[in-house]
């Protein structure tokens, strides 16, 4: 969904995907210094978009004033400036200092964007609405912009888009619930993958950081990962690597998990190392995955672990005798996403949405923001 995204490598270093496609790896002085030539994908995205809608949301990411580092903001100044858009500024109250946040902000952008404000939405709020009412009024009185609503913290459990907010997520399980450990190493990836375990109330997820005793779990998962080999390398130093070795419970791998699992991960490429390596793995698979510079990426159906999935590959790491997926005895792993997603979780994510909008649009001023940006 990005024209431009970069994710993250060695040291300083990103992979600068562009369109979907890997076209480089930078640093972030690179990336810096090559910043006008990536404007036209950005540009390009927009126009795309807005020849074929009434209303087209750009959202933001991080914060849209670093003083220091405005002139390379492309998701935020750029965009609010080349296309003249509105701006609704969202303030994060769980996290505490909400005015200043607010005041902070508004007043540190330039003077045309500060113009463009229509308003303020804070966001996450937990308890009584009503004991905002003051800060309502500070905030439109004293500082002098409206405010579009108050929104309540409401737990919804998809489309997590880190792994801080994977770790918040909320779960009702029943008492005899099948308990599962999800690995979550520092680079935890494709976080979409546990949204419908999360959903299930036939299974509590927990999600196991450090070298915690693993045998009282049914299953263990070990998911995909943004850097394999450095994930790999922290699953040793942990403790967890050896437990994971000898343990008597069914196993299971994705992608970068997956690869885990195997014997060798080769990397002669050099794709996540610095130079050409060869890294042990758990030795649970009785074959070696090669990294190639052509990562895979598709989407098909897959027929796996006895059923039909839709799902998705996007790996760099390849195995010769599994090239899918294993399964023998309690150990299972592939290189495809959405494993667990079925058509009673496609209706759960649906209804959950449903329900998420319907609470969230009673609490904004829809009308003031449909007539802002209409005019």
């Amino acid at each position: 969904m990005n024209p431009i995204l970069l994710k993250s490598g060695q040291k300083s270093s990103a992979s600068l995907i562009v369109n979907g496609k890997t076209i480089a790896t930078k640093d972030v002085r690179e990336y810096y210094r090559d910043l006008e030539t990536l404007k036209p994908a950005v540009k390009e995205a927009f126009e795309y978009l807005n020849k074929r809608y009434d209303c087209v949301v750009c959202e933001g990411a991080g914060s849209p004033v670093e003083l220091n580092l405005m002139e390379k903001d492309l998701s935020n100044i750029y965009i609010a400036t080349e296309f003249d858009t509105k701006i609704i500024l969202v303030a994060d109250i769980e996290k505490g200092g909400v005015f200043a946040s607010i005041w902070g902000v508004y007043n540190l952008l330039p003077k045309q964007l500060k113009e463009n404000v229509i308003g303020v939405i804070v966001n996450k709020f937990r308890g009584d609405l009503s004991l905002f009412d003051e800060g309502i009024r500070i905030i439109e009185k004293e500082f002098n912009i409206p405010v579009l609503g108050v929104l309540p913290y409401e737990p919804f459990n998809l489309g997590f888009e880190d792994s801080q907010s994977l770790m918040n997520y909320q779960q009702i399980s029943k008492p005899n619930a099948k308990r599962i450990a999800v690995i979550a190493y520092p680079t935890i990836s494709n976080y979409n993958d546990f949204e419908a375990l999360i959903a299930d109330p036939n299974v509590s997820l927990e999600f196991i950081q450090n070298n915690i005793n693993l045998e009282g779990f049914d299953q263990i998962i070990l998911p995909g990962s943004k850097l394999v080999i450095k994930d790999l390398i922290w699953l040793k130093a942990s403790g967890l690597f050896n437990q994971l070795k000898t343990l008597k419970i069914e196993i299971l791998g994705i992608c970068g998990g997956y690869q885990m699992m195997f014997n060798n991960i080769i990397d002669n490429e050099a794709i996540e190392v610095e130079k050409p390596s060869t890294i042990k793995g758990l030795g649970l698979i009785d074959d070696d995955i090669v990294f190639q510079k052509e990562k895979i990426v598709k989407n098909d159906t897959y027929s796996i672990f006895g059923k039909n999935i839709k799902g998705f590959e996007i790996h760099h790491g390849i195995s010769k005798k599994y090239p899918l997926s294993y399964e023998k005895g309690l150990i299972k792993g592939t290189f495809v996403h959405g494993l667990f997603d079925d058509e009673k979780f496609e209706i759960y994510k649906h209804e959950t949405i449903d329900n998420f909008v319907e609470i969230m649009k009673h609490k904004l001023d829809t009308n003031k923001i449909l007539k802002e940006i209409c005019n």
